[in-house]
């Protein structure tokens, strides 16, 4: 058909456009042999929405049909979306819009303003990182934060981290000043970036809407495009008489207002052991009760050596037992507590006297009391974290989650702050996070330092054969003036003999493993390969340098 010239018949070609986009929750626009609209066609199949489609290449004013389509929408191009009479755009945009949750919020009608682009809700270090950037890249957001006080303290833990593996450092005093102080440059950093700040207590009642709470009870209503979830863990407990009443966690340790004494830690977590290393550093008399095994998750012979290592050098372990009861014999600061525990190969049961018992058995996500039952979010519920797709997204579209609460992710704070800013650049713009080849550091005594796969998971993934382990023990060079152990640290790169010999495991027990991990880590982001690292000039003298010159292999025996 030749181009329509005259006025009234565009206006009526237009208006026959409107009622088409008018009737139906779903109109496109699309021509039969563009894949482009076949993929569009496809998601709203795969979604069992149904969709009316105009193919514009089958019907005989389909060119004048898209020169109006040009005039209505400023686009030319097929396919042409629309939803529930709003236009959403081409394929690329319709795509986008599936994955962010926008398209799901069109589809449910929910094509409104609200009070906020973004509410994040937790102000940790990735809910932080999430804010500062989404608003850096033009979004109106909304900080939520309250910490509910665990029953014997507050917590200031990485502080503490890098106090006892600097021997510059002061010994910290006054936690609840450092808190403050640290609150309040959060607060002014968030200012600054334009982010509002309240601290209250959040909690779903609509998918678009939450109640928070603040200290003092009042209740106000905020509502939000999307939302990320970055609320954190807390420790758990064991759920046994006692043990909230006497026991503290690792929250708690560092602002006792006295000296813990003897020490019973329970559990076998990297937490537990970097405090028992801690206390034992301070000369206290410390005992480990561990279940099963050291460090689960992390490679195992790492793991045993880590150990031995706290053995030798005065920390107790008692192991394969699980306690029963905590009991108090006297108050005090410390006081005295009586510990009851059992077995887990036989009917044994032993006690113990301590000055204090801390609990380091894991962390629970603080996602119960949130109101994500309400919102349909489904949560894991023997921990309360939440599953995610590689997008950070919850299976509710316009809901997502970072940092500690994640399944199965790493629950590591630079991991989290990554996440967070990846996460708003993806949703206003940018990319994914990796969460491969992620570094890691036990503060151990003896420190371990380890990035990518365990030797038993390289195992797992692509079968003994198919992996070589090059490994040694070496003496670094600052030990030999106070004449510390001969031959504890060690060193071991795990690499995949079907690409090239990759590094796909390191792991280093030693000083300073979180320096020396962490240029590894970006080699093995960038893909080395043995011959690389063999190929690489070390620095002398150093610890690091020893993955230069590896040469012995397990398999060698």
């Amino acid at each position: 058909m030749p181009p329509i010239e005259n006025e009234s018949g565009k206006n009526d070609l237009k208006s026959r456009i409107q009622q088409l986009i008018d009737s139906n929750q779903v109109m496109v626009f699309s021509k039969s042999y563009c894949p482009y609209c076949v993929k569009v066609k496809d998601l709203f199949k795969e979604l069992q929405v149904e969709c009316n489609v105009v193919e514009l290449d089958l019907i005989e004013d389909g060119t004048n049909y898209q020169e109006m389509l040009l005039e209505m929408t400023g686009q030319k191009s097929v396919p042409n979306v629309f939803i529930n009479k709003t236009h959403v755009g081409g394929c690329d945009k319709t795509l986008q819009a599936h994955k962010d949750g926008s398209l799901q919020q069109l589809l449910n009608g929910q094509n409104e303003s609200y009070d906020y682009d973004l509410i994040v809700i937790g102000g940790g270090s990735g809910g932080l990182a999430c804010s500062k950037e989404a608003a850096l890249l033009g979004k109106k957001v909304m900080v939520l934060d309250y910490v509910v006080p665990t029953p014997k303290g507050t917590s200031w833990w990485n502080l503490c981290q890098r106090w006892l593996h600097s021997k510059e450092a002061d010994a910290p005093d006054g936690s609840a000043a450092h808190e403050v102080k640290i609150h309040l440059i959060n607060r002014v950093a968030l200012r600054d970036k334009k982010v509002d700040y309240v601290n209250a207590y959040a909690e779903f009642i609509d998918p678009h809407k939450i109640k928070t709470t603040n200290k003092r009870g009042k209740e106000t209503f905020y509502t939000a495009a999307r939302f990320v979830l970055a609320t954190g863990e807390r420790p758990r407990y064991l759920n046994i008489p006692g043990d909230k009443e006497h026991c503290i966690t690792s929250d708690d340790l560092f602002s006792l207002p006295y000296c813990p004494g003897k020490t019973l830690v329970i559990g076998a977590s990297y937490v537990a052991l970097e405090c028992g290393g801690f206390l034992a550093g301070l000369g206290l008399d410390v005992t480990v009760m561990v279940r099963s095994i050291l460090l689960r998750g992390f490679d195992q012979d790492m793991a045993n050596r880590a150990g031995e290592y706290m053995e030798e050098h005065g920390v107790k372990f008692l192991r394969e037992y699980v306690p029963t009861k905590i009991e108090e014999l006297e108050a005090g600061t410390p006081g005295r507590l009586k510990v009851t525990a059992k077995s887990t190969g036989s009917e044994e049961v032993i006690e113990g006297e301590y000055n204090t018992v801390l609990i380091a058995v894991g962390r629970d996500a603080c996602t119960d009391k949130i109101g994500l039952d309400k919102v349909g979010v489904k949560v894991n519920p023997k921990n309360g974290k939440i599953p995610v797709n590689d997008e950070e997204q919850t299976n509710v579209p316009h809901i997502y989650a970072i940092g500690d609460i994640l399944q199965d992710k790493w629950e590591l704070t630079p991991v989290a702050i990554q996440a967070g800013k990846l996460l708003a650049r993806r949703l206003y713009g940018g990319s994914k996070c990796d969460y491969v080849n992620v570094p890691t550091t036990v503060f151990t005594p003896m420190e371990y330092g380890a990035c990518g796969l365990s030797e038993e998971r390289a195992v797992g993934l692509y079968g003994q054969e198919n992996i070589e382990v090059f490994h040694t023990l070496f003496w670094p060079l600052e030990f030999t003036v106070p004449s510390r152990d001969n031959n504890k640290c060690y060193a071991k790169i795990i690499c995949n003999k079907l690409d090239n010999d990759r590094v796909i495991g390191f792991h280093y027990l030693g000083p300073n493993a979180g320096e020396v991990t962490q240029g590894f880590s970006a080699a093995m982001k960038c893909g080395a390969t043995k011959e690389q690292l063999d190929g690489t000039i070390g620095i002398h003298p150093t610890c690091a340098e020893i993955f230069t010159t590896m040469e012995v292999t397990k398999s060698s025996g």
